[in-house]
């Protein structure tokens, strides 16, 4: 019934949709296997994308040739850039989404993908032959062969759903758990280990006081996540703010007693920086109240989804507790929050290419690798698809460096670091984040995405057109003056400095206070040099602002990313014996035999291996 495919991906997932997208975009034959066919990409916490540096990661995803920003773009309800008051490194595009739209819209664009099928079924067990992976076997006794297989299996791996007391099987609330795949890695070598999410309670919007809570509009001009033509967001729907208060927080505390978490029925780590309510209530107790982001699911639907209040308390003691917010007094509940507990393989058992070093051509992608977010679940996926594709084309590994992407950072960080709680994406993980900004990761990433064959042709000339823009713009603003006559009026209203000669027009763009847009308005020959494009080239002349205002950040950046690169392109042979070196120190030795690191700037990241062991090993190599 089934040929012999190039690759299997077990899980339609964020992960396991970029990934099977991916691969069969580059032209391998893919067969994606999922328990359920209705929930490709399923939204199973928070209906958003992106948010502090998961945006980044979605515009990158995008500007390799990923679907998941144009998936976003088609289906969002609400767009707003963060942390615009702060420096363009910190910018983050972030969108509320239609959860019934968003995962319809990724099954139709994955049915439109040629060579790829599907199979609706639960994948028990791998079949496994001389340490390379050939296939695997399905819950109603089917064996499909493969090339090679790609796990996304996200928190489905003998998923344990709490609340209060009660606990039972599943991978989601109403969806069954995956129970055997597990104990079948683990006979093959590989090591597991536990962690637990959560799930806030969903809400009747029709029981909902809006006339209580704060109102949170979207951007006036509301941006997209993808660098194709995604249609423009016209109309939005607004999210709102509430907060806790002591009386919500009392009755919390009546269901500790019983809460699976506190009881020590939960063994698996919980994500530190996405607690439960009752965590936050332990943890910050001198807090009064704590913020609820109240988020619409979609345009038809009165669901809503209260971001914060994240539980595995009793369904009884959450209801109680939800009517003391504010707005609250009368809400019905659609469903209460739970927590959920699953098996992850530690990721320092994965190449960076997410290949494992126990099993040839099998891969791992998403929650499975211990991390947390539909962003970070997509980039493992887009990456693990391409690598599988590559490998069975005899083509060199696909790397993203941390210097060029937020997803270089993520995957160095997951198979150098490991991870001991859930892996969450922030700005603050990303050494070089004024070069790896949303605004750019087009221009970083579309022609790698393009030489791979995954970027269209269509994207990288988009891509060329904006450089070319870019550059122009530029050489106009360092080479034409500007006359105190032109500007001063301007620079009186900005409540900075007159000129008093001659300046050029990129000079006054240095000053904080001055944006490009103040100019373009006031000097003439810019306004008209603009307008000769004859198009819109707002993204163009944000990109020239940023260049401009951040141009010695940006340099320095790019300085120290050139010197650190010296030591990612000294290469480290995959056997290389470590215990041999006995210079380094013992747990030097422990780690790198363990981790087998690429290269020596991935060695110098591993936690336990000091600078002296680093420069032990460089004169080892001659270097």
């Amino acid at each position: 019934m089934f040929k012999e495919y190039d690759i299997i991906v077990v899980g339609a997932g964020h992960a396991g949709c970029e990934a099977a997208a991916a691969a069969a975009n580059l032209g391998s034959s893919v067969l994606l296997v999922t328990m359920n066919m209705t929930n490709m990409a399923q939204m199973s916490c928070n209906p958003a994308m992106g948010g502090i540096a998961k945006g980044q990661i979605i515009r990158e995803i995008d500007a390799l040739g990923g679907y998941s920003g144009i998936v976003t773009d088609r289906t969002m309800i609400q767009f707003r850039m963060l942390n615009k008051s702060k420096g363009p490194a910190m910018w983050s595009p972030r969108a509320q989404n239609d959860r019934v739209m968003f995962s319809q819209e990724w099954r139709s664009m994955l049915e439109k993908t040629p060579k790829l099928d599907f199979w609706q079924d639960n994948v028990v067990s791998l079949i496994i032959e001389k340490d390379s992976v050939k296939g695997i076997k399905t819950e109603i006794g089917i064996k499909i062969y493969s090339k090679s297989v790609i796990l996304t299996n996200g928190t489905f791996l003998n998923g344990i759903i709490h609340i209060g007391k009660k606990q039972f099987s599943g991978g989601r609330i109403g969806e069954e758990a995956s129970n055997s795949l597990t104990g079948e890695l683990v006979k093959s070598g590989f090591i597991s280990d536990r962690m637990k999410t959560g799930t806030p309670v969903r809400v009747d919007g029709r029981t909902i006081d809006f006339t209580k809570l704060e109102e949170q509009k979207g951007d006036e001009n509301p941006k997209k996540f993808s660098f194709t033509e995604t249609p423009k967001l016209v109309k939005q729907k607004s999210c709102y703010l509430t907060f806790t208060n002591l009386k919500v927080h009392d009755i919390l505390r009546t269901g500790f007693k019983d809460s699976p978490m506190f009881a020590g029925r939960i063994a698996g780590i919980g994500p530190r920086y996405c607690p439960s309510i009752e965590d936050k209530i332990e943890r910050f107790s001198d807090k009064d109240k704590h913020q609820l982001f109240v988020e619409p699911e979609g345009w038809n639907t009165v669901e809503y989804y209260l971001n914060g209040f994240a539980s595995s308390l009793s369904d009884i003691i959450q209801y109680k507790a939800i009517k003391k917010i504010p707005g609250f007094e009368n809400a019905k509940i659609f469903r209460p929050g739970y927590a959920i507990e699953y098996d992850y393989f530690p990721p320092v058992q994965l190449k960076n290419t997410l290949e494992t070093k126990l099993i040839k051509n099998l891969y791992f992608a998403g929650q499975i690798n211990g991390t947390t977010g539909y962003e970070e679940a997509g980039a493992q996926g887009l990456i693990a698809g391409i690598n599988a594709h590559r490998k069975l084309n005899s083509l060199s590994d696909f790397i993203l460096k941390r210097s060029e992407a937020y997803i270089g950072v993520l995957i160095d960080d997951l198979i150098t670091k490991g991870v001991d709680e859930p892996y969450r994406m922030f700005t603050s993980r990303a050494e070089y984040r004024i070069l790896l900004r949303q605004d750019n990761a087009d221009l970083r990433l579309t022609h790698k995405g393009f030489e791979i064959g995954l970027a269209s042709k269509e994207r990288k000339n988009r891509v060329d057109q904006k450089l070319s823009e870019i550059t122009k713009i530029i050489k106009f603003i360092k080479t034409e003056n500007v006359s105190p006559d032109d500007i001063n009026n301007i620079l009186i209203k900005k409540n900075t400095k007159e000129i008093n000669q001659k300046v050029k027009i990129s000079n006054l763009l240095l000053r904080p206070q001055i944006e490009i847009s103040d100019l373009i308005t006031n000097i003439p020959k810019l306004s008209n040099f603009i307008s000769s494009f004859n198009k819109d080239i707002s993204e163009s002349i944000e990109e020239v602002e940023i260049l401009t205002k951040y141009e010695g950040y940006i340099n320095r950046e790019k300085e120290i990313a050139n010197k650190l690169s010296k030591l990612e392109n000294i290469e480290l042979h995959e056997n290389f014996d470590y215990q041999s070196l006995k210079s380094i120190s013992f747990e030097a030795r422990e780690k790198l035999s363990k981790i087998k690191p690429r290269t020596i700037g991935q060695a110098a990241r591993i936690s336990g291996v000091s600078p002296a062991d680093i420069s032990v090993l460089a004169v080892f190599l001659g270097r």
